[in-house]
């Protein structure tokens, strides 16, 4: 047992300086190209840290593990919002800009209920499978015809990042970017794979590991890149991060996985799908209340989760 606990922290250090790396790459860019940093989030960066969900679904779907895949997915975006939002806001509240609330955040919560209509049926098959992916293109040409327009938006300022690589060009940064991305990708599969193996030694079930502990080990490069971006105050990236990451996990993740394979959605229940209704749409009007996020809304979120992680392991 030592083992794996000794790998699970080291996987979650190479997480840590994966997101650190990649935030400061990302905002870097964002400045030079003239891109608001909430696009960059919501776009480059989302993919980035949704990259372990990707990779964790599509070998669970090859394994004919059905279950663990989408649970990853719907656990993953509980755990966004909930864990990982609810942190976030704690460490600095997080400031709502209108483009996000307009757009972004009614965007996520209509790709959640597609994925809760398209699984009616307890199943995800290849024309599922086009429908999200479709989606998610149009997400990415619509969010990228927009960002030379916020750029314009009073209501989205463009600040420096207190960065002393800005000097060093968008070559450097890239390469930040990516090396970054390499590393939370690297540093969630050990976190992940060593995780699964404690969760086995004791006894938690399929289901139960997806939803939970597979989730919290994916949604880990999203702590991790929006715990830095909150305490450098770069807030747009942290938040953007949050929606477009849930975006992209249940538009692109379960939409390239479902082209491979189909995904049986019996072993989820509707419990499951309720809450992930309920963190989507709660956001909604505490986003609207303010045009903030607080430390009380985060604490709020923050037991919305625990009292999530109390109905998965009651099943």
């Amino acid at each position: 047992m030592l083992t794996p606990i000794i790998f699970l922290s080291f996987g979650f250090i190479l997480l840590v300086a994966g997101a650190e790396t990649l935030v400061r790459g990302s905002a870097n860019i964002a400045l030079r190209a003239g891109i608001s940093p909430l696009i960059v989030g919501l776009t480059i960066v989302a993919f980035g840290t949704s990259a372990p969900e990707l990779a964790v679904s599509v070998r669970s779907i090859t394994s004919d593990l059905s279950g663990l895949a989408l649970g990853n997915v719907i656990g993953s975006n509980i755990a966004n919002i909930g864990l990982i939002l609810g942190i976030t806001a704690l460490i600095n509240p997080l400031r709502i800009t209108r483009q996000l609330l307009r757009n972004q955040i009614p965007q996520m919560i209509a790709a959640s209920l597609l994925l809760w209509i398209l699984l009616l049926d307890n199943s995800l098959d290849f024309f599922d499978g086009m429908i999200l992916t479709t989606a998610l293109l149009a997400f990415l040409v619509y969010n990228f015809r927009q960002a030379s327009a916020e750029t314009q938006d009073q209501d989205i300022p463009i600040a420096a990042p207190d960065f002393s690589l800005i000097a060093r060009g968008i070559p450097f940064d890239i390469v930040l970017v990516i090396v970054g991305m390499a590393l939370l990708v690297y540093g969630s599969n050990i976190f992940v794979s060593n995780a699964v193996t404690i969760a086995r030694a004791v006894g938690v079930s399929e289901a139960v590991i997806g939803l939970t502990l597979v989730a919290i080990g994916t949604s880990m490069p999203e702590l991790a890149t929006c715990s830095i971006a909150a305490f450098r105050k770069q807030t747009d990236i942290a938040l953007g991060n949050i929606i477009g990451s849930n975006l992209f996990n249940i538009l692109g993740i379960l939409g390239i996985t479902s082209l491979i394979a189909p995904i049986n959605g019996d072993q989820i229940s509707s419990q499951d799908f309720i809450f992930l209704m309920l963190f989507a749409l709660i956001l909604y009007p505490m986003a609207r209340s303010g045009m903030n996020i607080n430390r009380t809304e985060g604490a709020f979120l923050l037991s919305g989760y625990l009292v999530f992680l109390v109905f998965a392991f009651s099943l």
